[in-house]
């Protein structure tokens, strides 16, 4: 088992959203898992992953669909949320690998929806904000945006804005930018060995 070793996960996840007020009888719920591994000696990205998350206490709106892409049928097709934990844990470490988000949103969503479901909790502790350690680096009070971000550091977006997928890979350039600037305190920097 590896903790703190040679790989982060870069994790960013989209859920069920809405236009103005939250509808009474439904909960915001993970839909897709973005991943991205990055290697840490080599300080290079080197995998890219996606799980598709299928809701159970709540529907795709018309507005997440327009903002995330993701409709009602393509979510239909996905996992359940524990089977994505278990996937998390089995396929990429997650309970023993150091990770990262874009902010604390995603640490703080998972932790609510595993609470309300009663799944096991899949990340390890060791986890790093790349929002506020970018706002550090850079001598902000606080935190911008990832797409704002990703202009200030003069690096491309990747593929298509909140897509967890490629959100995680876009955070994982500002992280390795922010490495290679020696801006990055965050953890996961002892050696270990396992496969990315």
């Amino acid at each position: 088992m590896e903790t703190h070793g040679r790989y982060l996960n870069v994790v960013d996840i989209e859920a069920t959203c809405w236009t103005g007020k939250q509808p009474p009888d439904q909960v915001s719920e993970i839909i897709e898992i973005g991943l991205t591994v990055v290697d840490l000696h080599e300080l290079v990205r080197v995998g890219k992953h996606q799980i598709i998350v299928r809701p159970q206490r709540s529907t795709v709106s018309a507005f997440c669909t327009e903002l995330t892409g993701w409709t009602q049928e393509q979510v239909d097709t996905g996992v359940t949320f524990g089977h994505a934990c278990d996937q998390l844990r089995r396929e990429h470490y997650a309970d023993s690998r150091a990770w990262a988000s874009w902010g604390d949103y995603d640490r703080k969503q998972f932790q609510r929806q595993c609470g309300a479901a009663d799944v096991r909790y899949p990340f390890s502790s060791v986890h790093t904000n790349a929002k506020q350690q970018f706002a550090v680096a850079n001598g902000w009070p606080k935190g911008v945006g990832m797409h704002r971000a990703l202009d200030v550091a003069n690096l491309p977006l990747e593929g298509r804005h909140h897509c967890g997928a490629d959100d995680a890979w876009n955070i994982a350039a500002l992280i390795l930018q922010l490495m290679a600037r020696d801006a990055w305190t965050g953890t996961g920097t002892n050696t270990g060995a396992d496969t990315p």
